[in-house]
């Protein structure tokens, strides 16, 4: 079996970051190695691990020029022993099934020209499997099992916007169906991209890329980033068996503005780098699916009891769409 790490990135959420470290116990394959980055301000984390004894696990907290996701990311990955074949990234509020390493990790030998595979989040959608073939009108059907179709793929559908491609695989207009719209079968996925707070990779390919530095602080869609540069270098999977629990834990989140902003602006980042030279009907696809997508978020203003951060995050993507009139993000040098 493979030498693996777990490496997390945490910052001002320690009993989140611990329920997580007491899940990685009880797997029955354990990581030769746990890197903990720790950005927070206090020392609250550390007290936390401190106080507690887990295997193979090294602490380090970091100075403000370390601090941010993908920052620290990069900080992790310098700490790794030098025979480590694979690395694990997780979230510090996920919560895993006793199983997720060793699923995660023979991905890599049922698909031998995996790059990188992501796990299985099992808890954010409700599915249902198909026993006699038929499928329920409104919902969103693929290998046998349903799942409801979310308000805004339904309107995107009626407005001829919905995603040209299947789920995982990147959209030429962005806006595509995640990697949550892929059942919990137990199959393996070749995708395009996952999301980075429950990824692995091998080591490998650290040494021709690394996580984005535009992604500062929260990192917003750093993932998609970094998948889409790993595309050229070979194939990337997802193991629906790999399932683990992510329960979104509020603190160390950025303000609803921000995070509006983030959406419209590294998304359009992320988008412009997978299609450089989009045509002028991706173009308006993507203006107009961000543009009803805030459109949506401003109706939870009204029917949600979230209402100022409702408000706070369709100012946000406001500001954001028309940011991009006047400074757009500036894309690597090879992108136009």
């Amino acid at each position: 079996m493979n030498k693996f790490a777990l490496i997390v990135c945490t910052y001002m959420r320690p009993i989140a970051l611990l329920k997580l470290l007491e899940s990685v116990r009880e797997q029955s394959l354990y990581p030769n190695e746990i890197i903990i980055v720790d950005g927070s301000s206090n020392n609250h984390t550390e007290k936390v691990i401190r106080s507690n004894d887990f295997n193979n696990l090294t602490y380090h907290r970091v100075e403000e020029k370390d601090r941010g996701l993908t920052k620290q990311r990069n900080f992790g990955i310098k700490k790794l022993s030098a025979d480590t074949e694979i690395v694990s990234f997780l979230d510090d509020d996920i919560v895993l099934t006793n199983n997720y390493f060793k699923e995660l990790i023979q991905t890599y030998h049922i698909k031998p020209d995996a790059i990188a595979v992501g796990g299985y989040i099992k808890n954010e959608v409700v599915w249902q499997a198909l026993k006699d073939g038929s499928y329920a009108e409104g919902k969103f059907c693929i290998d046998g099992w349903q799942r409801n179709e979310p308000l805004k793929f339904k309107v995107r559908k009626k407005l001829g916007l919905l995603p040209d491609t299947r789920p995982g695989i990147i959209c030429s207009f962005s806006h595509g169906r995640s990697v949550s719209f892929l059942p919990p079968n137990g199959k393996v996925y070749q995708v395009e991209q996952f999301m980075g707070g429950v990824s692995s990779y091998k080591t490998e390919v650290f040494k021709k890329v690394g996580f984005s530095n535009y992604f500062e602080g929260y990192g917003l869609y750093e993932d998609v980033d970094f998948c889409i540069r790993l595309l050229p270098l070979g194939k990337l999977y997802l193991n629906t068996a790999a399932q683990l629990n992510h329960y979104h834990e509020p603190s160390g989140r950025p303000n609803q503005y921000k995070y509006g902003k983030m959406v419209i602006r590294n998304g359009w980042y992320v988008w412009r780098l997978k299609n450089n030279k989009p045509l002028l009907k991706t173009k308006f696809k993507w203006y107009a699916v961000s543009a009803l997508q805030t459109l949506f978020r401003f109706f939870n203003v009204f029917n949600t009891s979230k209402k100022v951060e409702a408000l706070s995050d369709t100012l946000g993507r406001i500001s954001g769409l028309l940011g991009l009139l006047i400074n757009k993000p500036r894309l690597p040098h090879n992108n136009p």
